[in-house]
C-alpha cells in the first residue's frame, strides 16, 4: 500500500514527467509511412506488412544468424526455467520503460503502476535526464523503417542529437554492457539508418544506444559516420545468411537489390 508521502511522491515523478514532455519539439519534415507487426502464419516468424508487402523484420534476421553459444550456456548454467523467468521480467520492465519514453517525447500521458511498471519509471527517467538532453528536435517516435523488398523494423527514435540527424534505440539492461557484447544493438541501427536514408532521402549521420539498468546505472554507446558505414555493411552480410538460411536457389534470384547493395557498399569501404 502506498502512503501519503508515497501517492505524493509519486504524483510529483508523473508532474514532472509531464512537464518535461513539452521539452522536446516535433519536426515533422519526414512524412512516415505506417506498417503493421505480425506473426507470418508459414512460417511463425514476425514480419512487417507495409504497402502490400510482408518484409522480415530486423531483429528476426539477426535473430537467426546470431552466433547462440553464449546464449546456450548461460541457460545450460541458470536452467531454462530460469532463463524464461528472467527474459519475460526483461521483456515487461523493457516493454514498459519504453511506453514511458514514448510518452515523454509525444506528451501522450501514460503510467504503470504494476511492480515492474514502477520499476521501470525511474529507469526512463534517467533516460530523460541524461540521454534525451542533448536532444534538439524529433522527427519520429516508434517509426516503422523498411527497406523496400528487404527488410523492415521500428526504431524508437529519429530525432536531431547533437546536431546529427539520429536514429535513437531505449535499451534496458539487467548489468552494464560492453561494447563487445553489444554489435547486433549497433546492426540494428545501421539496419534502420539505411532505410531511412534510402526512403526518405535523408543522412543520418549517428546512431545513439541508451542503455539503463534497474539500479539506475546509465550507459550511452555511439557510431557516426564511418563506423556507422562499417556497420551497414556487416548488417547487408549477416541479411544475405538471413536469406541462404530461408529461401532456396530459385527464390534467391529475386534479390538483385541486396547484392547491389552489398557491391556499394564494399566500394564505399575502400
Amino acid at each position: 500500500m502506498m502512503n501519503d508521502k508515497d501517492v505524493k511522491d509519486y504524483h510529483k515523478m508523473v508532474d514532472t514527467l509531464t512537464k518535461q514532455s513539452k521539452a522536446i519539439k516535433l519536426n515533422d519534415k519526414y512524412k512516415y509511412q505506417t506498417g503493421k507487426q505480425i506473426t507470418d502464419p508459414d512460417t511463425g516468424k514476425r514480419v512487417y506488412e507495409i504497402s502490400s508487402y510482408r518484409l522480415p523484420s530486423v531483429t528476426t534476421i539477426l535473430g537467426a544468424t546470431k552466433n547462440q553459444e553464449f546464449l546456450t550456456k548461460w541457460k545450460a548454467k541458470v536452467g531454462e526455467a530460469e532463463a524464461e523467468r528472467i527474459k519475460n521480467v526483461s521483456s515487461a520492465r523493457g516493454t514498459s520503460m519504453h511506453k514511458f519514453l514514448e510518452s515523454y517525447v509525444t506528451g501522450v500521458g501514460y503510467d504503470d503502476l504494476t511492480e515492474l511498471g514502477q520499476a521501470a519509471k525511474p529507469m526512463a527517467k534517467k533516460i530523460i535526464e541524461v540521454g534525451l538532453a542533448p536532444v534538439e528536435e524529433y522527427y519520429g517516435s516508434e517509426v516503422t523503417l523498411h527497406y523496400p523488398g528487404l527488410y523492415a523494423g521500428s526504431t524508437d527514435l529519429v530525432c536531431l542529437h547533437n546536431g546529427m540527424e539520429s536514429i535513437v534505440d531505449f535499451k534496458q539492461s539487467n548489468r552494464p554492457k560492453k561494447k563487445e557484447w553489444i554489435e547486433d544493438y549497433y546492426l540494428q541501427i545501421a539496419a534502420y539508418a539505411m532505410a531511412h536514408d534510402y526512403v526518405y532521402g535523408s543522412a543520418i549521420r549517428q546512431g545513439v544506444i541508451m542503455v539503463c539498468t534497474p539500479d539506475l546505472y546509465y550507459q550511452e554507446f555511439r557510431i557516426t559516420d564511418h563506423e556507422l558505414r562499417g556497420f551497414k555493411h556487416k548488417f547487408l552480410k549477416r541479411l544475405d545468411m538471413y536469406h541462404d538460411l530461408m529461401f532456396d536457389e530459385k527464390e534467391q534470384v529475386t534479390l538483385g537489390d541486396l547484392n547491389v547493395l552489398l557491391t556499394e557498399m564494399t566500394k564505399e569501404k575502400k
